[in-house]
């Protein structure tokens, strides 16, 4: 698809993955990398950055008002994709994705295709808990829940604590996407055991453009353009940067996360 134009397609089928998060699969599928994302036009309502989950599909969490939109849509309904844009995950060596919600849709492909070793998956609750299917097929799924109703009970960060679940250091890359909270710890035990740069880390930003011209998506303090130099970043980039403290809102006011 070319950068600067939405291309029209229609959605096939709607899944219901989890109470508030839903996947869209399309006609189209879409060559792309893991950790891309494409700019998806709810008709008449916004446009918005989403990460494929499959080369047809993008999996979606109600939030917002483009998102609200996009959960009165069905089979027939048409949407605009444009991209797909950025930088994506590692696919070689030995790796680790730790995700919470539905931060785990970047990775899906990724899963799918035997790339990934073990993956930590977390969520509030097991009713939130999605594509647990693919994941115990794909990997090694361990699991937890902030109430413990499904898996460890805590958060999904505590389970790097246990080495006797998960030895980080022997793991070429590990590939994180989810609440910046949950990825800010997991970048300071990566800088505790001095490997930060083993760190993959998928930022969302507002984005108007998507292709590196409005600067609505720059971080502090080095002006990294999410929608281009990201989303996904490594971690020994991110140290000193707003990641996990804050982000911006459309106005380029501080939101503190």
């Amino acid at each position: 698809m070319a950068d600067a134009l939405s291309e029209a397609v229609t959605i096939e089928r709607v899944i219901r993955e989890t109470p508030g998060v839903r996947t869209f699969i399309f006609n189209k599928k879409i060559e792309f990398h893991p950790g891309q994302f494409v700019m998806v036009w709810v008709l008449g309502i916004d446009e918005i950055p989403m990460a494929l989950s499959a080369p047809n599909a993008i999996s979606v969490q109600r939030v917002g008002d483009a998102t609200e939109a996009l959960f009165s849509l069905s089979g027939g309904d048409r949407l605009g994709i444009r991209g797909p844009f950025g930088t994506w995950f590692p696919d070689e060596g030995e790796i680790l994705a730790i995700c919470g919600g539905i931060g785990a849709a970047p990775l899906l492909q990724l899963a799918r295709t035997d790339c990934i070793n073990t993956f930590l998956l977390g969520a509030r609750t097991e009713e939130e808990v999605p594509f647990v299917d693919v994941l115990d097929e794909c990997t090694n799924l361990l699991i937890a829940t902030d109430d413990g109703s499904l898996g460890y009970g805590g958060m999904v960060t505590d389970l790097l604590r246990d080495h006797n679940l998960v030895n980080i250091e022997t793991f070429d890359a590990i590939c994180t996407c989810g609440p910046e909270p949950m990825m800010r710890v997991i970048l300071s035990f990566l800088n505790e055991k001095h490997i930060p740069e083993r760190g993959f880390f998928s930022l969302h930003r507002y984005m108007k453009c998507g292709i590196g011209v409005c600067g609505s998506c720059c971080i502090d303090p080095e002006g990294f353009r999410v929608c281009r130099e990201g989303p996904v970043f490594r971690g020994d980039t991110l140290l000193e940067s707003e990641f996990g403290r804050y982000t911006r809102d459309a106005s380029g006011r501080k939101r503190i996360t």
